[in-house]
């Protein structure tokens, strides 16, 4: 099991796993928080979410500077101390939001799907579609190398769009509430990949990775680590693991942020304990 001491790095998604479900409240965690900063330990935020929504959330959770992973891979914000990086503040990858929209829109006119984009609506008619705040609608409509989108069509239509949309290099994911349309060279464990070894490279040091999630589209956040937390989630299909052992993997007994800490005191031995 890891150390406190050891060069570890911390990869957690928000909605559900560090956020609890329903409410976003996140106090359960906060004594994790304050000992991984404390001993200057990254713990790097890996979210569907726009990298403006992250960066609010960074600034809630006092997490500020450090690197993350927005909208599933497709945006990475780097450590405020990597500013010499040609890619800084932000690397996106593959195509980026205003080229995707109009081949997504290209693709609806041509064949018909039936979907709303979040670009397509304004903040007021987003927070009736999605049920977000004023200020998270006007945050989350600020993608940069990917689309959400709410399916309005048959489940044959969708398997005719994720064809249309392979075809182009483009691939759709299932978020927890949305769909996301992003560039096939994006994902959540290329960038897990990617800041590792940035990690390595600027401290000269090889680092243990422990991931946490809650839902089936976190399994590449969770396979992409040494250690994963799988935190009771409310999706009906189970999360599948690569490589599912005792050693690397822990199922939390509770929700959200409690589960979370649960998965932190399993994997990460204290000097206290």
């Amino acid at each position: 099991m890891p150390l406190l001491h050891d060069p570890l790095l911390i990869i957690s998604d928000l909605d559900g796993t560090l956020l609890e479900h329903h409410s976003y409240r996140w106090e359960a965690a906060s004594p994790w928080i304050s000992v991984l900063r404390q001993h200057g330990i990254p713990l790097i935020l890996c979210s569907a979410k726009s990298a403006a929504e992250i960066l609010d959330w960074q600034h809630e959770l006092s997490l500020t500077g450090l690197p993350f992973i927005a909208e599933n891979g497709a945006v990475i914000q780097l450590d405020a101390r990597w500013s010499d990086s040609d890619a800084y503040p932000r690397l996106l990858t593959g195509i980026h939001h205003q080229e995707l929209f109009a081949v997504l829109d290209k693709l609806r006119q041509k064949f018909g799907f039936k979907f709303t984009c979040f670009a397509d609506v304004d903040e007021h008619i987003l927070c009736e579609l999605t049920g977000l705040t004023r200020t998270q609608a006007s945050l989350a409509k600020l993608n940069e190398a990917s689309e959400t989108l709410i399916w309005r069509d048959s489940e044959e239509m969708m398997t005719a769009f994720s064809e249309q949309l392979a075809s182009l290099g483009l691939m759709m994911l299932q978020g927890g509430r949305f769909w996301h349309v992003l560039d096939m060279q994006a994902g959540k464990d290329k960038a897990i990949h990617w800041l590792q070894q940035q990690f390595q490279q600027r401290e000269g040091k090889t680092y243990i990775t422990i991931g946490l999630g809650d839902s089936p589209s976190d399994a590449l956040l969770l396979d992409s680590v040494d250690y994963a937390v799988v935190v009771k989630g409310y999706s009906r299909q189970p999360i599948t693991l690569q490589n599912d052992t005792p050693q690397r993997v822990y199922r939390s007994q509770n929700y959200g942020p409690e589960g979370w800490k649960e998965g932190l005191d399993h994997f990460i031995t204290t000097p206290s304990r």
